[in-house]
């Protein structure tokens, strides 16, 4: 059946869009990790809709990224509403899977204690109940790793706490914990055929 997006968002491009199948959520937060790599695989999809934290806005633009590039690609929606009415999708069958790539630690705690407090956990937390498969591709994934900033690669030593909230992750119903890019990209296209 078909899924008729109401656009609780005023920057979306079109609210009045008929769907005939359920599209990707695809959710940036305010990590750096491999986010150029991130956003060039997110860039070559089709359907897609994007889900922004005002952190993945900051980090967007620390790295030269222009959201309005983005939005010529694909619908935007941004963390400006308190109640955060996007996440309704999930129970209209508008989406069939859920990604957060890349994700903060701060995101990936607040998902394992089960808080839904932002947009994008929001939609986490809303994902599971609908039974929507999410892909999390976190940015503290080994006690020690290699990660991206705006001047470059760096070294990371991410804490104990950190990477037990990426292990807890793991156990989650319905979520993929994924430890690469290229491993999001496997999961992701394996995702999309096995919709086909």
């Amino acid at each position: 059946m078909p899924v008729v997006l109401t656009g609780e968002q005023p920057n979306y491009p079109n609210p009045n869009i008929l769907m005939d199948k359920p599209r990707l959520a695809w959710a940036i937060t305010g990590s750096g990790h491999y986010i150029q790599e991130c956003l060039a695989f997110l860039l070559t999809l089709d359907a897609v809709d994007l889900y922004i934290s005002p952190a993945g806005e900051e980090v967007l633009r620390m790295y030269g990224i222009d959201l309005k590039d983005i939005r010529e690609k694909m619908p935007v929606y941004r963390d400006k509403a308190a109640s955060a009415p996007p996440v309704g999708h999930f129970y209209k069958g508008y989406y069939h899977t859920f990604v957060m790539a890349p994700t903060t630690s701060n995101t990936v705690a607040k998902c394992v204690l089960g808080i839904a407090d932002t947009l994008v956990t929001n939609l986490y937390s809303q994902a599971g109940k609908c039974r929507v498969p999410s892909i999390v591709y976190p940015c503290d994934i080994a006690p020690e790793m290699e990660t991206t900033a705006p001047g470059g690669k760096v070294m990371v030593y991410p804490r104990k706490i950190d990477l037990e909230g990426t292990h807890k992750l793991r156990g989650f119903e319905y979520t993929t914990v994924v430890e690469s890019v290229d491993e999001l990209i496997h999961q992701v296209n394996a995702r999309l055929a096995a919709l086909t």
